[in-house]
């Protein structure tokens, strides 16, 4: 199944060729929707080859595959409503300094996009997923290097998004699948792919965002690459609730064994009773957690040989040893650590990177010193959490606010007395955050997404009747936009 050069100089070339099929937005919303409902009328059979391929379970498959759905129509939606566009007029002003000539902005698709598919999500990080879906609403045909973990799947999943081309005489070629590793490496150099979309590991992801930037002419490349997603747990909220808190962290550290890329991998909690008892909820919590299969045995490898070099590092303890559950699976466990041993560079940075599998590493902090001291040391993250009391939560002391302005930096979503695993579709999402979490500011999830395969232009002093029919005055598509500086509605 590996593509040749050949083959992936066919797709991209089949690809751009279908662009002009997009270009109606009415078109390509109602393909969206078609989309969406070609997908969830295979649902069964698309689950059934997803779980064959990657043990993730009807249940966990199922709700992915809803969430996918939700996605499209969420686009369709976006591409409705125009407001993407970001339609800006402005009218001749020969009084301004200097004269402003007559000026009219928005935005147009880039051309044909990239897209690697992700290994733990066969749906939502995958053929169908956050990169594909805005890229169609974006007006830009997608060619996508199928993730070898579900390779089957993703034939099943391409097949039922051309049918739904076809459904509105858009040719096949606007969904392009190919497979291996040189087609990926060739996909991203080929001339005609014009931007690039990535989730995966900060090795496979900065070779290819290195390539795309090595090219003749470069592309922007939108890779989500890795995340250690901190959580800090202040002393008043451990005292106040340590119980509850280690349980919460069970479950999200170990959900989907492990395998979310915003799994939170270091907690910071405190020294003393409340933080001894957190400790002691998520210890009984996750040697209640059932061995889980990782998405293929290259990633079960690694996980336990990670999970061993940080156990043998000094005053390293495992409450629950994670590691090598049976055959083919991996048992959930986390480790302990004082802070002060990650604080300062050393052997201890192991700790700072991220473990994919069902562990989590809790630094026991003396101080809030510990607390910036650690901080300081993160490379950027997707998320960030801090757990608060509720006077602290309700502004009766600065510690909240001190903690929200320390975290904003390091990551693109920022969470209070929740837990972040779980990334809702909406406009106002961001999954994204300062490298090596994200290659750009841009996010992945919800409707802002679209604004990857966009870009801008503007016309001057272009008669009307060669303006595009969003630029005119007369406004016959309906579209929001800016008009002489004022917002219309």
């Amino acid at each position: 199944m590996e593509a040749t050069a050949e083959e992936v100089d066919q797709a991209v070339r089949a690809a751009r060729a279908a662009a002009p099929a997009l270009a109606d937005r009415a078109t390509r919303a109602a393909f969206l929707r078609t989309a969406a409902e070609l997908l969830e009328g295979a649902e069964e059979h698309l689950v059934e080859a997803a779980d064959a391929e990657t043990a993730l379970g009807p249940v966990r498959l199922t709700g992915e595959l809803a969430r996918t759905c939700y996605q499209l129509r969420s686009f369709a939606a976006v591409v409705d409503e125009g407001a993407f566009l970001g339609v800006v007029i402005d009218h001749p002003d020969a009084t301004a300094t200097p004269p402003v000539p007559d000026l009219r902005r928005y935005k147009i698709p880039l051309g044909v996009v990239a897209v690697y598919s992700a290994s733990n999500f066969p749906f939502a990080f995958s053929v169908p997923g956050g990169d594909t879906a805005s890229a169609l609403a974006a007006g830009c045909p997608v060619v996508v290097k199928a993730h070898p973990d579900h390779p089957g799947t993703s034939e099943l999943v391409a097949a039922t998004l051309r049918r739904a081309a076809a459904r509105h005489d858009i040719p096949e070629g606007v969904i392009g699948l190919v497979h291996g590793f040189e087609a990926g490496v060739e996909l991203v150099k080929h001339p005609l792919v014009s931007g690039a979309g990535f989730t995966g590991s900060v090795r496979g992801g900065r070779a290819l965002f290195d390539a795309a930037a090595a090219r003749p002419v470069p592309i922007p490349f939108h890779g989500e690459l890795g995340s250690l997603n901190p959580v800090v747990v202040t002393e008043a909220a451990a005292a106040e609730r340590g119980e509850q808190i280690g349980t919460g962290l069970a479950g999200s550290m170990t959900l989907g064994v492990g395998q979310f890329c915003v799994k939170p991998g270091l907690v910071l909690a405190p020294e003393g009773a409340g933080g001894d008892r957190l400790v002691k909820s998520l210890t009984e919590a996750v040697s209640d957690t059932e061995a889980g299969v990782l998405l293929d045995h290259r990633m079960r490898d690694n996980f336990v040989a990670g999970v061993r070099e940080r156990a043998e590092l000094p005053e390293v303890d495992a409450p629950v040893t994670p590691g090598a559950g049976g055959e083919h699976t991996v048992s959930a466990g986390f480790l302990t650590v004082p802070a002060a041993r990650i604080a300062e560079e050393g052997a201890y940075d192991l700790l700072l990177e991220e473990c994919f599998g069902p562990v989590t590493v809790v630094a026991r902090y003396a101080d809030d010193a510990e607390i910036t001291a650690v901080l300081s040391r993160l490379p950027g993250n997707l998320t960030a959490t801090v757990q608060l009391s509720a006077a602290e939560a309700a502004g009766e002391s600065g510690r909240g606010a001190e903690l929200l302005a320390e975290l904003t930096p390091l990551a693109g979503r920022v969470l209070v007395d929740g837990w972040p695993t779980g990334v809702a579709v909406a406009p106002a999402q961001h999954h994204g955050g300062p490298y090596p979490a994200t290659t750009s500011t841009s996010t992945s999830v919800g409707s802002t997404a679209i604004e990857r395969w966009l870009r801008p232009v503007a016309y001057q002093n272009t008669p009307e009747a060669l303006l595009p029919p969003e630029l005119r005055d007369a406004n016959p598509l309906g579209l929001p936009r800016r008009y002489d500086g004022a917002q219309e509605h």
